[in-house]
């Protein structure tokens, strides 16, 4: 087995129990056991846990906001809305966990810079994006409405994990349709409708 594919076995290995049970409850042990991998592989793809944590971690920020975006643009929903039909999707899926984010950062933040930083990173770029989407629309703070947003997304994935509710996501679309009728506009020339 090279690298490579030893790399991708681990990663794929500790994306699976890092997500249904974990950091914490899974050893290296069990991970090598699990993937396959050699323990000689296995440290020459992660000199540590840390590593191997961080790594999955930035994995599965780049695969979900791939997921994400290419369900927006299929949609035919306005794409700000389009983003709670994705995390209804998800949130019925098998396995949901909520958040691997604010999963691990609950379980490490405060001892592992590393898991905090990739936490706060992941939730700027849901940030930026949100926003993106919100910058089409035109609206006059595009900023303070994808804060809100974002908001509305954190608080759904929250409910459905721990309350087991994917409808989670459809009070949030409500919520976030409502807010994205009542923002103000930006006219032709920048300057803010006045209500």
């Amino acid at each position: 087995m090279d690298r490579d594919e030893a790399t991708d076995k681990l990663l794929d290995t500790a994306e699976a129990l890092f997500y249904e049970r974990g950091i914490q409850a899974v050893g290296m042990a069990e991970l090598r056991t699990a993937s396959g991998v050699s323990l000689k592989r296995f440290y020459q793809c992660f000199a540590s846990k840390d590593e191997l944590v961080e790594a999955y971690l930035r994995r599965r920020d780049a695969r979900w906001l791939a997921a994400l975006a290419a369900h927006v643009e299929r949609s035919s929903e306005q794409p700000a809305l389009a983003v709670f039909d994705w995390l209804h999707e998800w949130f019925g899926e098998p396995g949901f966990r909520g958040c691997a984010f604010l999963n691990s950062f609950g379980e490490l933040g405060g001892v592992a810079p590393a898991v905090a930083e990739v936490a706060r990173e992941h939730k700027q770029a849901l940030h930026d994006y949100l926003r993106g989407l919100v910058e089409r629309l035109d609206v006059a703070d595009p900023g303070r409405l994808a804060e809100q947003l974002l908001i509305l997304v954190e608080g759904a994935i929250a409910t459905a994990a721990v309350h087991g509710r994917a409808d989670a996501a459809r009070a949030a679309r409500s919520a976030a349709a409502a807010l994205v009728d009542a923002a103000p506009r930006e006219r032709m020339t920048g300057a803010t409708i006045q209500y």
